[in-house]
Order: structure tokens, then sequence, then C-alpha cells
């Protein structure tokens, strides 16, 4: 199995998970997000370079919660990851966070949005990495 970490989706990617969105078809999604964060932050103008990646993580953190409120999502779940378990992988993320939205279309109004566009700065500065993993009930 590969297991690559990515910052940003490719256009088939995108394709391919926003297939249903806005159908019969779509429905409550859960995304499990397995993050690593650069050791220091990485902006592109050099900015606050003497902060963690997890700290301008929190900042992208702290405003799409905002986000996620007036699309209907909501924060289920967040921890550090602290061991494994069952498996082998070369390096373990730092960060699990599970979030709920109503609808792959929810999903990605919020990610279009401007206020989104506004702030992904943080999340990309904080991110050397990350699994996003879409989940949903069986019905």
């Amino acid at each position: 199995m590969l297991v690559e970490n990515a910052v940003r989706p490719s256009d088939e990617q995108i394709k391919s998970f926003f297939a249903n969105a806005g159908t019969d078809q779509d429905g409550p999604v859960v995304m499990v997000n397995l993050l690593k964060f650069h050791e220091r932050a990485a902006y592109p103008d050099g900015r606050d370079a003497d902060i963690s990646g997890q700290e301008a993580y929190m900042r992208y953190g702290i405003e799409v919660s905002k986000l996620l409120t007036k699309v209907g999502g909501r924060m289920v779940f967040a921890a550090v990851i602290d061991g494994l378990m069952l498996g082998k992988c070369e390096e373990l993320w730092d960060q699990i966070a599970l979030v709920e939205y109503p609808s792959r279309a929810a999903l990605m109004e919020m990610v279009m949005s401007s206020e989104y566009h506004a702030i992904e700065f943080h999340r990309e500065a904080g991110l050397a990495g990350q699994l996003n993993i879409g989940t949903r009930v069986p019905v």
C-alpha cells in the first residue's frame, strides 16, 4: 500500500471525490484528517518563521471552524497521535481530526468560498502533508 502525504488534492481526486455532490446520493461525510506539520511555519513571504507549523495550522483551524458552522459542519474529534499499535509506516502523522459535513456539497461550498481562500495560506504554511479520507455511513 502506497501512502503519500499531500497538501493539495489533484484535479482527478477532486473530480472523483465530489462526483456525487449535490445529487440524491450525497449525504453526511466525515473527513478523517491525518496531519503532518512542518517543524517551522513555511509562509511563502517568510513571515513568522519562528513559530511551529502546528501553530500556523492552528491559525487556520480557528478560522475554518467558523466556516464549518456556516455550512452546517462540526469538529467531531481531534487528538495528538502518540503511537502505532498495528501495522507499519515510515513516519507517523502528528495529529488526527475528524470533521463532519452535512454533505459533500457543503464541503465543496466551504472550500470554494472566498472566506476559505483567505485563510488557507495558514494551512499550507503549517502542513508538511496530510491524508484526507472521506467516510460515510453505509445505507
